[in-house]
């Protein structure tokens, strides 16, 4: 029967981690590399999440779809620790040596969330679809990654994450990731052309460029395109150097794009 929603109630899917990867400057590279691309960011990604110790979960995603210049994956809610950390600092290693050697060098955006999603392991490209899958492409298209990608170094950094508000109270605040929370700034995810605006969370397990000096460190909550994020009370204290942040990042968004 085909549901119609708020006409009757119906079983809420299991919560999935949902994990996006985007290849910045993919469509400035010629056509006839897309393809080769394209699999690399899965072999790269996918040694990544090995190193990790989610092998078993990458071969048998809940669901994968691919986007051309990026994709998205379905994993278990458990595992969302390990995403956190040690996943994006092994995906900046094995870039780094990927890029060593590379034509062009790769920088990826990532974006972490997590949210109620219907799966069929056994089609993966075909299922996974819902708000929560969307919201993850929305953070990993949003502003604040692209601006902060693009004021890093090419040569340096090559990984910037994006996690929302959610992964960062239940995994990263809470303690079950390997990561301390201060090393994560608070911006307010925004996407040009989309009523989209939400909390989110910046990490780059590489720092370079203009961002040296600035980030990592404590977080304070900072205005991203004029939206202002208001204090948290249970977040980390704040740093008077963060509103440096804020010009930087809104400055590159402003002048750049935001770093395609």
């Amino acid at each position: 029967m085909e549901h119609i929603p708020f006409a009757r109630s119906i079983d809420l899917p299991p919560y999935r981690a949902i994990l996006a990867v985007d290849a910045k400057g993919f469509t400035a590279e010629p056509g006839s590399t897309h393809e080769a691309i394209s699999k690399s960011l899965l072999d790269l990604v996918g040694d990544a999440l090995t190193g990790a110790g989610l092998r078993v979960e990458w071969e048998r995603p809940a669901f994968l779809g691919p986007t051309g210049d990026g994709f998205a994956v379905g994993l278990p809610t458990r595992v969302l620790p390990y995403l956190v950390d040690p996943f994006p600092r092994l995906l900046q290693e094995r870039l780094a040596e990927h890029n060593r050697q590379a034509r062009a060098r790769l920088q990826l955006r990532v974006s972490l969330h997590v949210g109620p999603l219907p799966a069929d392991p056994e089609n993966p490209h075909w299922t996974g679809n819902g708000d929560s899958r969307n919201e993850t492409h929305r953070l990993l298209d949003s502003a604040p990654v692209k601006a902060v990608l693009a004021a890093a170094s090419p040569r340096v950094t090559f990984v910037a994450c994006i996690f929302s508000d959610r992964v960062f109270e239940d995994v990263i605040a809470a303690g079950y990731a390997g990561m301390q929370p201060d090393r994560c700034l608070p911006v307010t995810a925004t996407v040009d052309g989309k009523a989209f605006s939400r909390q989110a969370w910046l990490y780059l397990p590489e720092v370079s460029g203009n961002l040296l000096g600035i980030l990592p460190g404590e977080p304070e909550p900072l205005p991203i395109a004029g939206k202002p994020v208001m204090p948290r009370i249970s977040g980390p204290r704040v740093k008077r150097n963060a509103g440096q942040v804020a010009t930087t990042v809104e400055s590159m968004t402003q002048h750049r794009g935001g770093g395609r």
